[in-house]
């Protein structure tokens, strides 16, 4: 039974115009690309649309250290990030660009909408100012030692260490990443946008689970403990962006326009295809609107995002479906490694539908971070795709063409087995409908080998040599044919391109998942040609190689290799400096799990006459029985930091990038609790 038709607008973030698209990236474009083309193949209106995002202090600094002027970079980088996507069958119905008429009409019409109604407030604010290039610095341009844990080389907004999040004011000992030079503190006449008077909307509207994803509301709502903060929407000249109607020098900071520009890219495509803008973006509007981010940047979506929309009269996300990050081989992808990899590197070596089936077998609904390990990858590649799926077709049309005139029979041998593949699709709808991927590919698959055991268990090699059964192996080959038909049905929101030649083999028009319903029957096939073909070793380690060349070649040249030269060592440390750590050996009592936390562990560690409880970012590499009893070292006096699962009385000491590569310090053997580390 087909479902009831569906009017959806869909959308990923916006990649940033300043640099290529990596597979990191990709995760987020493919997850998005294979849902729409699954609500297109159900029969619903859907139209998918995105932009780069043209705006910020980076790409004007970058333009300028490139003596080329900012447009210039973002007309080059649109063209770099459209070869991309159309590699990897990311089928936009629009992709734009924020730098447009279309985003200044709406970025100012929600500002002055927003203004109007009081929702916008001007205050002066001290902010760093770098005063050998002579401009205000962006949180990101700064750098210093986080006033929290106390690590160094963090970013003026948030510590990658702690996930603390401060005022680049707040930082220690400031650099600016633009000069080296150290900022002053000036003040700053600034807008910001009252996020506070949106706290009942916005309650209620995350409280709903059809909006955000469970782990994503309960992390919102620790915000509203407090008074939600005012959102700085404005940045000083110089500044690349649309300046603000009214203001003086001032343009509006790029996290206000960029959303924004899924709006403007629309409006784009409804100009040139005559759709009604008003039918997705009016307050009364009862098409879908799903938004497709990574959890990084959620707070942007699901806070300001819809209190933005619905202050400035428009609708709000129907959903915001938020997914974790990419790692590469368990751990961060590394330019040293060779897994930075580049989407134009990787499409050199490797077939592009294959990394969309890998993440499609590896994603669900959930936020947890996927890995792919190379070669995992091309083990399941060559067993799924080219040793089940296609290997049903390939080894059924041999016979149907050479002996049957390439003829499929006038009845199937077992219908009710290709009964039972169509009863099957709704579920995999179902699985595909929430996001699920990795649960419709293991069903998938599934049945792929069913279909390779009947064949295998009716042997039409064998029937064919015997003039009185050769009437069956038509049959049964013409059931193996339309077991693919549908098997590739399923598969085709992943596998786009290897559809469309089965369809030119299978000699049909355009698979869809309501004519799958009906079997080929005595219909006339084309000759088989090979769809995909094996993974080699070569093919990986050459990727790999390319990909440590490509990195290399838009990065400054580094004579380190290795840890160093993925983790730089940090700035020059005084004596006092670290005389005021307190750094003791302690020994780990007790480990166990955080209920609710991905890559935590609550250690309660002995420090000599005292218990401390430290929750740790280890999960990913030990369990809590390798732990307990352990000696390690741990900071024992810094400020204790209030976590969601509780407080945490210190740091333990551990090495490595992350994910399985987390190595625990331990002191040499004689070492006692409380001793201090000199």
């Amino acid at each position: 039974m087909s479902a009831a038709k569906r009017t959806l607008l869909v959308t990923s973030a916006l990649p940033y115009a300043n640099g290529p698209i990596h597979l990191g990236h990709l995760v987020e474009y493919i997850q998005t690309d294979i849902w729409v083309r699954f609500q297109k193949m159900r029969g619903h209106e859907c139209h998918y649309v995105c932009a780069d995002d043209a705006h910020g202090s980076a790409i004007m600094l970058r333009a300028e250290a490139e003596g080329i002027e900012p447009q210039t970079l973002i007309d080059r980088v649109y063209e770099e990030h459209t070869r991309d996507f159309a590699q990897f069958h990311v089928a936009f119905d629009n992709f734009y660009t924020t730098h447009s008429d279309e985003n200044r009409h709406f970025s100012e019409l929600i500002f002055q909408r927003l203004d109007a109604a009081g929702h916008i407030a001007r205050r002066t604010i001290k902010q760093l100012y770098d005063p050998e290039r002579g401009m205000f610095l962006p949180d990101r341009y700064v750098k210093g030692t986080c006033p929290v844990c106390g690590e160094e080389d963090q970013y003026g907004d948030n510590c990658e260490k702690c996930g603390s999040t401060y005022a680049s004011t707040e930082l220690i000992n400031p650099v600016s990443t633009v000069s080296g030079a150290t900022p002053v503190e000036k003040d700053s006449d600034q807008l910001f946008f009252k996020l506070n008077d949106f706290r009942d909307f916005l309650a209620n509207w995350i409280d709903s689970e059809q909006h955000v994803q469970p782990v994503i509301a309960n992390k919102l709502k620790e915000l509203f403990e407090d008074e939600l903060f005012q959102w700085d929407i404005s940045r000083n000249a110089p500044y690349f962006g649309f300046e603000i109607p009214g203001e003086k020098d001032k343009f509006f900071y790029v996290w206000l326009d960029a959303p924004i520009g899924y709006m403007a890219s629309f409006k784009n495509l409804c100009d040139r295809e005559n759709l009604s803008f008003d039918q997705f973006f009016a307050q009364d509007s009862e098409a879908e609107l799903h938004h497709f981010i990574g959890k990084d940047i959620a707070r942007f979506h699901t806070l300001f995002w819809p209190a933005k929309l619905h202050g400035a009269g428009f609708r709000t996300p129907t959903a915001v479906h938020c997914h974790g990050f990419l790692m590469v081989n368990g751990q961060k992808m590394s330019k040293s490694r060779g897994t930075f990899i580049m989407a134009e590197t990787y499409a050199k070596h490797l077939n592009p539908e294959y990394l969309r089936y890998y993440f499609a077998a590896k994603l669900d609904d959930g936020i947890d971070d996927i890995d792919l390990n190379l070669e995992d990858f091309q083990a399941r590649v060559n067993s799924d795709l080219v040793g089940k799926l296609v290997n049903i077709a390939s080894r059924c049309a041999g016979f149907i063409s050479k002996q049957f005139d390439g003829k499929l029979s006038d009845t199937l041998p077992e219908p009710k087995m290709l009964d039972d593949f169509v009863q099957a699709m709704e579920s995999i709808a179902g699985h595909y409908e929430s996001r699920r991927f990795s649960k419709a590919m293991r069903e998938i698959m599934t049945l792929a080998d069913q279909a390779n055991q009947y064949i295998d268990s009716a042997e039409p090699w064998v029937l064919i040599k015997n003039a009185d059964r050769k009437h069956e192996v038509q049959g049964i080959c013409s059931l193996g044919i339309n077991m693919f038909r549908v098997l590739m049905t399923m598969l085709k929101p992943v596998l786009p391109a290897t559809a469309s030649k089965s369809e030119i083999f299978l000699n049909i028009d355009p698979l869809t998942w309501e004519a799958a319903r009906a079997p080929l029957l005595d219909h006339k096939i084309n000759k088989f040609k090979p769809l995909l073909t094996r993974i080699e070793d070569t093919q990986t380690e050459n990727m790999i190689e390319d990909s440590k060349q490509a990195v290399a070649d838009l990065t400054p040249a580094k004579s380190l290799s290795g840890p160093l030269a993925d983790d730089p060592i940090a700035e020059i440390a005084t004596f006092e400096d670290f005389a005021k750590l307190d750094f003791r050996v302690v020994r780990i009592v007790k480990a166990e799990h955080v209920e609710g936390a991905d890559k935590l562990l609550q250690l309660t560690l002995d420090l000599g006459g005292e218990t401390r409880s430290v929750f740790a970012g280890i999960k990913s590499a030990y369990t809590p029985d390798q732990l307990e009893g352990r000696l390690t070292v741990m900071v024992a006096n810094l400020a204790p930091r209030k976590m969601r699962f509780g407080v945490s009385e210190g740091m333990v000491f551990a090495a490595g990038p992350g994910g399985k590569e987390i190595f625990i310090l331990n002191p040499d053997d004689g070492a006692q609790p409380g001793m201090r580390v000199k």
